[in-house]
């Protein structure tokens, strides 16, 4: 999965705007647990990452947060001891010794699932919509030789793979143990930082990036620019308040208590208005 520019109003917007709405996406996902405001907030980024990725995309990022979802939950029921209500009397498991599988563990564990497939979804929104580019721009401030060597570390992932390949295939034809995947790994990421490095090193020393800044960092703020960044600020504002006058509680042990309240559902509305609102602008997106 990599950015690519598509016809969509998130994609037309700069990258503070789009990484501003990832991140408050994020944040509301770990701040709130009720089950209805997170499964809006998880309607809400389904929604946003079905408008800007490939069906393809989407499809195994999708795949990849339910798994992860469902072993989340799967591990809290049979690790949890806590609970009143008894569903499942595993007995004595060789691991978790005598394990009882409890109402409460279950949905619990599903709401931490959900929220750690809100979670996959939002960094998979990040990745095909905003420009890692214009992101690492935004801290040339702070250290420009450091920005343009991750960027150079990410155009370099295909060496990276072609690296991993060549050690392997060498390693193989030593004798003894083959080495594990973490030494591969470690010596290949090693080397492509090293050659990032150096081609940053050179690049700035031929003056590369030290010209004015670039046009769009001088234009105004264009609508997709506002709305998105607007979104960010209620969905964080609405997760903050939430989460602080508990209109969203989840109450699982010792015995399950997720009322349904106005609130919930004023909350629900809100985040899932708010993340999806943006996209309904369609004037101005182009490729």
């Amino acid at each position: 999965m990599t950015y690519r520019r598509r016809a969509t109003a998130l994609h037309a917007a700069r990258a503070a705007a789009g990484l501003a709405y990832c991140l408050a996406l994020a944040l509301a996902a770990l701040l709130l647990s009720g089950p209805v405001a997170l499964g809006a907030l998880a309607l809400a980024v389904l929604g946003a990452a079905a408008v800007v990725g490939s069906r393809r995309e989407l499809r195994r990022a999708v795949a990849f947060a339910a798994g992860l979802g469902l072993m989340v939950m799967l591990v809290n029921a049979l690790v949890t001891r806590d609970g009143l209500t008894v569903i499942w009397r595993l007995g004595n498991l060789p691991v978790f010794g005598q394990t009882d599988v409890t109402l409460e563990a279950t949905v619990y564990g599903a709401i931490l699932g959900l929220r750690a497939a809100v979670l996959v979804l939002c960094g998979f929104l990040y990745t095909v919509a905003v420009d890692p580019d214009e992101v690492l721009r935004l801290f040339r401030r702070v250290s420009f030789r450091s920005a343009l060597t991750a960027t150079l570390s990410t155009r370099m992932v295909p060496i990276l793979l072609r690296d991993s390949r060549r050690l392997a295939d060498a390693q193989r034809c030593r004798p003894g143990p083959p080495p594990s995947r973490l030494q591969l790994i470690q010596a290949a990421t090693a080397g492509v930082l090293d050659r990032a490095l150096d081609a940053a090193a050179a690049l700035e020393v031929r003056g590369y990036g030290a010209g004015r800044a670039p046009a769009q960092a001088r234009d105004p703020w264009s609508r997709h620019d506002l709305a998105f960044g607007g979104a960010a600020v209620l969905i964080a504002g609405l997760a903050i308040a939430g989460r602080a006058s508990g209109w969203a509680p989840l109450n699982a042990y010792p015995a399950l208590h997720a009322p349904v309240t106005p609130s919930q559902v004023a909350l629900a509305a809100g985040l899932l208005t708010c993340a999806l609102a943006p996209f309904a602008g369609r004037r101005g997106v182009e490729v």
